[in-house]
């Protein structure tokens, strides 16, 4: 796909003097645009819509209100895609302490009850975000029963992985009974490709799939695929100290984003979902 003069004037950023390809993660295609005065970072979705950017938008700015994320320019929807543009982002060097402070700044916004009131339909991993008073019940019935019924039209899933789930899932349901949990501001998808620092050392959180929920599943996420040194896990705590037992929760959560991997890639993930299955049911 090529950004023409077409594209040019639709995006209506003044003279543009070049536009390429960037990394833009797995679900979309991305341009760095340069004009006479700025840069930009181009997200399209091709055979969509804008409302395929919707929640991403909202979760940008309401991470913005507690903490730094890219500035939204503008949104719409043009020659079948569905785009977003973004003030561009120069990378530089930064402290993983003060991306931990960071995140558990983000984490301390908090909100009465789990959700969001928004449900994410138009998505590769669809969410439903009703708000929900039991975290253990929002857990099972609005995120890992959503993406269990996507895997099973995939033909990803079988008995024994039915057989792990239900019990992984009683247990969540029961554990969450007695169990509170505040309702906090999650990122939703942070892993290593989604944190960065801007060219002047500062922090930045990229990508999100925001909605309020247990902050652990953010954590989690932070130890599936590594990135993250010790020094975040320090800062996180100097500001906002994790439960005890954490860590022994973490493949709970680590079972649903390997669910959704699976759901988004396919059958390379299933015995990776089993293992962290297992595990969570053992503890």
């Amino acid at each position: 796909m090529l950004i023409n003069n077409d594209w040019y004037k639709e995006l209506n950023i003044g003279n543009i003097v070049s536009s390429e390809p960037v990394s833009g993660g797995d679900i979309n295609l991305a341009f760095k645009i340069k004009t006479d005065n700025e840069e930009f970072f181009l997200k399209v979705q091709p055979n969509n819509d804008e409302s395929f950017f919707d929640h991403e938008i909202e979760g940008l700015k309401l991470i913005n209100t507690v903490a730094t994320a890219p500035q939204v320019i503008k949104s719409g929807t043009f020659d079948n895609c569905g785009y977003l543009l973004q003030r561009y982002v120069e990378f530089g060097t930064g402290s993983q302490f003060d991306l931990g402070r960071m995140v558990a700044q983000m984490h301390k916004k908090h909100a009465p009850r789990f959700g969001l009131g928004q449900d994410v339909k138009n998505a590769k991993n669809p969410k439903i975000n009703t708000w929900q008073d039991n975290w253990g019940e929002f857990f099972v019935q609005q995120r890992l029963e959503i993406l269990v019924k996507q895997v099973e039209d995939k033909v990803y899933w079988n008995s024994y992985r039915s057989e792990l789930m239900d019990r992984f899932e009683k247990k969540i349901l029961k554990y969450y009974q007695k169990t509170p949990v505040v309702p906090c501001l999650l990122h939703g998808d942070l892993w290593n490709g989604n944190v960065g620092f801007q060219s002047n050392h500062q922090p930045i959180l990229f990508d999100p799939d925001v909605f309020y929920g247990n902050r652990e599943m953010d954590i989690a996420m932070t130890m599936l695929f590594g990135g993250f040194t010790n020094e975040f896990y320090d800062g996180y705590n100097s500001v906002y100290k994790l439960e005890k037992g954490w860590e022994k929760r973490v493949p709970w959560y680590q079972s649903y984003y390997l669910l959704a991997h699976l759901n988004l890639f396919g059958e390379t993930y299933g015995s990776s979902l089993e293992s962290a299955l297992h595990q969570s049911i053992g503890y």
